[in-house]
């Protein structure tokens, strides 16, 4: 409300003194220059700052009958009115300056008045593209034969934007003009509600630990008759089915570190739970494969069910809607300030969740093909690399608003699964495959090439040695000096590579089947991996081989029903939260190597394809199959 006051003030000022001018006109008894001042205010443009009249004047008058002379020079009587000092406002009403344009040329062609629209860009063309190069797009619309089945200009045509647009126009007006008749009041009010809401924030804190506390107590007491069930079974021979066969049976203290048995409502079954999600009976990943790379560590004793997870708790939430195609990628710019989102219909939008951030960024990219990867260049915000599945590499200036860059793979590796900058040096690493035949999944890949470039001069200097015919490579990520690589492939490999000799000098077989992404942990004394298996393992560096913690996926990875490449992972920035993708609207939030409790994101309306962590801050990216991208604060 307080951003607010100078510009409702100007208003609240120029109507009083609208008042004093009558007032003194009729004391002195100016009877004709008080017709002449009321006729005046009659056609005054901003409508006497009442909210129908403007939008009346908009919707009614300027649109239909193409006046858009008239139009414009309204938004910019109402830009000077309402945002001379507030940099905020003036993006606000930038937005939607935008938007009511856009409404003006839609009509236009939905009329039938193509002239309309380049009788328009024709005047104000340059002043446009001057302002948002995204407007350069715009100029082919009344070239186009059918735009309205054009996917950038599909969402234009729909009755939701335009409703839409009234809406929020409505809204802004009713705000920017009535707010100073109650700005007293609200003043109070608001005071009053701040503090009713810190009361029950204390409330609702005192309540959040009493009820852990419970939740606590609960898995403790459901632990211990779990414990109780199983003595029972490994110390009854005559219930014991292993009994006399030669087979050891699990009882006692050392079954509490390997399996748990509960009984199911029907009687005589009972389904195993396992610590740390390791499903000995159902896993590609074998008990006797873990025990052959060590022990498993993090075996705590409370275990909890990932439906069981409380939903995140959060502190604000912003939905982007730009996209009209299931979301492929999503990633914080280096400095978190802007995000990067595709979409599988190939377009790349450039966007901020934070209304004080500069929109100045803000751009579409059309690429032509799927978009399979994306990175931001490590030490600014400055560059972003695509990487499509046909072979493609863009490097987007976002300051130019402009690729500075398209680089071709070879023919023979047309996918670009991943991109990786490095940290230190102006180099990236491209990991693509060749197609094998059938579909386009993670499993009908064919053969892989990791490829280093220079980001100076935009050009190959190494291919990274993979051996004869070598399995995709899925996910590639450097350590924090650029030293070493980590590229995890379809048969379940870890490679290392040495990247100042460019050669590979360890790497151990992490899963039984392909690994979909890789991440060093937050200390670099680990790494971790996603399988398609459905598991999740943190593998120590200092011990190759051994996995210091892990958990069960599976249930979140159903194979059968995911159309996208690749499922991906991200750690926060303390390297204590592992954000997962899913299959379904919910993604889990594993804490890593600490108690068992987990939590769940909140829900989109499909699958969550893409995820991310904020570089600093307990933000995280949600890309969905909804078409839509969510920037969760966790409070």
């Amino acid at each position: 409300m307080p951003l607010l006051v100078s510009s409702q003030g100007k208003m609240e000022n120029m109507l009083y003194a609208e008042e004093l001018v009558r007032e003194f006109l009729v004391f002195r008894g100016f009877t004709n220059t008080l017709q002449a001042f009321v006729k005046e205010l009659g056609s005054d443009i901003g409508k006497g700052f009442q909210v129908d009249k403007i939008l009346e004047l908009i919707f009614s008058i300027y649109v239909p009958k193409f006046e858009a002379e008239n139009l414009i020079e309204l938004l910019r009587f109402f830009k000077q009115c309402f945002s001379s000092h507030e940099t905020e406002l003036t993006s606000i009403i930038s937005d939607l300056d935008v938007s009511i344009l856009r409404y003006y040329i839609i009509h236009a062609i939905q009329a039938g008045r193509k002239d309309k629209v380049i009788e328009l860009f024709d005047i104000h063309g340059s002043e446009l593209l001057q302002k948002d190069q995204e407007w350069a797009s715009w100029f082919a619309i009344p070239y186009i034969k059918t735009p309205q089945s054009e996917p950038q200009f599909r969402v234009y045509f729909s009755k939701e934007w335009s409703n839409a647009l009234h809406l929020s126009l409505r809204n802004f007006l009713s705000k920017m003009l009535y707010g100073t008749h109650i700005l007293n009041s609200e003043r109070n009010m608001v005071s009053r509600l701040k503090g009713d809401i810190k009361q029950l924030n204390f409330k609702l804190a005192q309540l959040q630990v009493l009820l852990e506390e419970k939740e606590t107590q609960l898995h403790q007491l459901r632990s211990n008759a779990l414990l109780a069930t199983e003595v029972i079974v490994g110390t009854n021979s005559s219930s014991n089915p292993l009994a006399g066969s030669g087979e050891p049976t699990v009882s006692g203290t050392a079954a509490s570190h390997d399996i748990c048995v509960s009984a199911t409502p029907q009687a005589g079954e009972r389904e195993p739970k396992y610590i740390d999600g390791i499903r000995p009976d159902d896993t590609q990943v074998s008990t006797s494969k873990i025990s052959s790379h060590g022990s498993q560590g993090d075996t705590g004793n409370e275990v909890q069910r990932e439906e069981e997870f409380p939903e995140v708790r959060v502190d604000f939430q912003e939905t982007f809607l730009g996209h009209t195609s299931p979301i492929s990628r999503c990633r914080f710019s280096a400095t978190g300030d802007n995000v990067a989102s595709a979409s599988v219909d190939g377009t790349v939008r450039i966007w901020t969740y934070d209304s004080s951030a500069p929109t100045s960024r803000n751009a579409t990219i059309y690429c032509g093909a799927e978009i399979m990867s994306l990175e931001w260049e490590c030490k600014s915000d400055r560059l972003l690399l695509i990487g499509t599945a046909d072979g493609g590499i863009k490097a987007w200036n976002v300051d130019a608003k402009r690729v500075v860059c398209d680089l071709s793979c070879t023919e023979t590796f047309p996918s670009v699964l991943d991109l990786k900058c490095s940290p230190v040096e102006p180099i990236f690493v491209s990991a693509a495959a060749s197609r094998g035949p059938g579909s386009s999944d993670i499993g009908k890949l064919g053969c892989a090439s990791l490829t280093v470039w220079n980001m100076r001069t935009w050009k190959a200097m190494t291919v990274l040695p993979l051996g004869e015919d070598p399995p995709p490579i899925t996910s590639v990520c450097f350590n924090h000096n650029g030293k070493l690589l980590a590229a995890a492939a379809t048969d379940g490999m870890i490679h290392m590579f040495d990247m100042s000799a460019g050669l590979q000098i360890t790497g151990w077989p992490a899963h039984d089947s392909a690994i979909s992404s890789v991440l060093f942990g937050s200390d670099e004394t680990s790494i971790f991996t996603l399988g398609i298996d459905g598991k999740i393992f943190e593998w120590s560096l200092q011990n190759q081989g051994k996995i210091v913690w892990s958990r069960d996926w599976s249930r979140f990875c159903n194979l059968q029903t995911s159309s996208h490449y690749k499922h991906e992972m991200a750690l926060d920035a303390d390297g204590r939260r592992l954000l997962v993708t899913s299959n379904s609207p919910r993604a889990p939030i594993y804490q890593v190597r600490g108690h068992a409790y987990g939590m769940r994101t909140l829900p989109h309306s499909a699958s969550i394809t893409t995820v991310d962590w904020h570089p600093t801050s307990p933000i995280f990216l949600t890309g969905s199959s909804d078409h839509s991208v969510r920037v969760t604060s966790m409070a």
